[in-house]
């Protein structure tokens, strides 16, 4: 980490970069993270698998036309960015951690920009992404890794349904979202009693609430290592715990 002052509060986007393999995270990002990973020690596993669902959604749309992407809640710069998995193609990062900003400089270009901003505030976010995307074309709107840190309260439904209203017919949402549903419930209610102060898990069939009026992408509402996996020896459900999806505005 290259900031001189580290931070005392754990910050979910450098833990993730911590599971990741990153190096851009603070020795309390670390231990959250490795006190999280010792009752789940899957969750690096889990980290990279969501990565893995980045990288083929992103390739996916491209190879459907899609030359443009909104991703919002994108954490800490790590290899496989949308504008490395998509050469070319305009993208604009959204993230409220003012500390993602700091390491979303070196991405900036005539193609590439960094907004702060919050999902919980999609207005400003659709407004400065304007100055980059052309929203008369599709866009592929990515929120990898981040629903599950919107809490049923915070409205995430009306969130997203706004983003997805302003995109044009034939755009594109890629979702991610971690679930219980392949917990053991002694793992259920420790995770609950661990996170749940900070995540909302869903099922399949809260996560589709997010698709209402989308057509879902085959194969549909799946575990994020079997969405378009080419790999034959793929970790288990319940290691990875998580659902994605893709669905297309009509």
């Amino acid at each position: 980490m290259t900031d001189s002052v580290p931070s005392t509060e754990v910050s979910s986007a450098r833990r993730y970069n911590y599971w990741l393999g990153g190096t851009d995270n603070y020795p309390v990002d670390r231990e959250s993270g490795d006190a999280i990973a010792a009752r789940f020690p899957s969750v690096p596993l889990a980290a990279r698998e969501n990565r893995k669902f980045l990288g083929r959604a992103v390739r996916h749309l491209s190879g459907l036309g899609v030359r443009q992407f909104l991703d919002i809640g994108t954490g800490i710069p790590s290899a496989g960015t949308v504008h490395e998995i998509a050469p070319g193609a305009r993208v604009v990062y959204a993230d409220h951690d003012p500390l993602v900003l700091a390491h979303a400089r070196k991405l900036l270009s005539g193609s590439t920009a960094y907004l702060h901003g919050d999902l919980r505030e999609p207005e400003p976010i659709l407004a400065g992404a304007r100055g980059t995307l052309d929203f008369t074309q599709p866009i592929g709107l990515l929120l990898i890794a981040i629903l599950h840190f919107a809490k049923d309260h915070d409205q995430p439904h009306t969130h997203v349904s706004t983003l997805v209203e302003a995109l044009p017919p034939g755009s594109y949402l890629a979702v991610t979202n971690a679930t219980l549903d392949f917990a053991a419930p002694d793992d259920a209610a420790d995770a609950r009693r661990m996170l749940g102060h900070e995540m909302e898990w869903r099922s399949a069939a809260e996560l589709g609430r997010f698709f209402d009026g989308l057509d879902l992408v085959e194969p549909g509402i799946v575990p994020v290592s079997d969405w378009h996996a080419d790999e034959s020896d793929r970790p288990d459900p319940a290691e990875v715990s998580s659902y994605g999806a893709v669905g297309r505005k009509p």
